[in-house]
């Protein structure tokens, strides 16, 4: 009985011990949370395969570039979200403008070229997505196309194009074109265009709209029409995308952002999603998925079916500089918000 009862103490002060000794071998490993403005599908892929390999959780609130960035500096300090994702670069430069995010780790901002991340190193480029002219391909031969994004505010196109004013994903273009040319020009781009353009609710529409034929052409991201044709091609086959190349605001590459806000409750695992995102795992979604975004990494390739990105002859921009609020203005004074 002696030595039975030794027994049962020795190994209960041996459970004790390891317990005390290695608290990390029975804790569950701590969560973050995303506010996500990025599409769903591709960053709960990409939250998924980071889950499986780090065994850290992520909790995914979904909203829009505005709503989500406009939030998080209301919430300040005290918000409860670790790293957010955009679709589009403005909404990052909102925040870091608020002085919200922690500088990225140099290992992390190091997998991404400069021209895809703003220089001061507070977020980065996780995906990427070209402005496009959608239009009815039956249409149009090639001499009788825009040769810039300007040229649609000319009398020439009234009534014949479209666009969706509203969304993010445009007033990014918009504010490239503010970057590039000015206030003056800008707002004198916007009035043409609010006499020659009809609005649609969402890029889909405006793709469904050519390709129904109820308007000759429209801006959109040019993953919209990639991500059509890999299904029914039903909202797609009539149309057909140009670039315009040649460094014109049409030519504009939004990108993506990732970053780690200063308030995280869990830097380093949000640090290591990021990093994660931003490295090969994140970057070899993009090229095997159907998200059809373009990928950003050093060396990554993007999706076989993209038009390569040093084709695109894109205007070099630092994002940092994408000015939403003023875009915002500009587009109220000429009457399109």
């Amino acid at each position: 009985m002696k030595v039975d009862s030794m027994k049962f103490r020795f190994a209960a002060l041996a459970a004790l011990t390891l317990a005390l000794l290695s608290p990390a071998l029975h804790a569950a490993p701590e969560g973050i949370v995303v506010y996500n403005a990025q599409h769903e599908s591709l960053t709960r892929a990409w939250a998924e395969a980071f889950t499986r390999e780090t065994g850290i959780p992520v909790t995914l609130r979904n909203g829009s570039d505005t709503e989500l960035g406009n939030q998080i500096v209301q919430e300040g300090e005290v918000s409860p979200a670790d790293v957010f994702l955009t679709e589009n670069s403005p909404a990052m430069a909102l925040v870091d403008n608020a002085r919200l995010f922690a500088p990225l780790d140099a290992a992390t901002l190091a997998q991404v070229p400069a021209n895809f991340r703003p220089s001061n190193g507070h977020w980065i480029g996780i995906a990427a997505r070209s402005t496009v002219f959608v239009y009815i391909k039956s249409k149009f031969p090639p001499a009788v196309l825009p040769k810039s994004l300007l040229e649609l505010a000319e009398p020439q196109w009234k009534g014949r194009w479209g666009a969706s004013p509203s969304g993010a994903d445009f007033q990014a273009i918009v504010s490239a074109l503010l970057e590039m040319k000015g206030e003056a020009a800008t707002l004198a781009w916007l009035k043409g265009m609010k006499e020659n353009f009809t609005a649609f609710r969402g890029n889909g529409a405006v793709m469904k709209a050519v390709n129904a034929r109820q308007i000759d052409g429209g801006v959109i991201y040019h993953y919209y029409h990639f991500g059509d044709q890999a299904k029914t091609g039903e909202n797609s086959n009539n149309a057909k995308l140009l670039y315009f190349k040649h460094q014109d605001p049409g030519a504009f590459v939004s990108i993506s952002g990732g970053g780690v806000l200063a308030s995280s409750k869990h830097p380093q695992q949000a640090q290591a999603f990021v990093k994660w995102i931003a490295g090969k795992g994140g970057q070899d979604i993009l090229r095997t998925g159907d998200a059809y975004e373009y990928a950003v990494g050093i060396g990554a390739e993007s999706h076989p079916n993209l038009v390569p990105l040093k084709l695109l002859e894109a205007p070099d921009i630092d994002p940092a500089k994408l000015n939403s609020s003023k875009v915002v203005d500009l587009m109220m004074q000429a009457g399109l918000l």
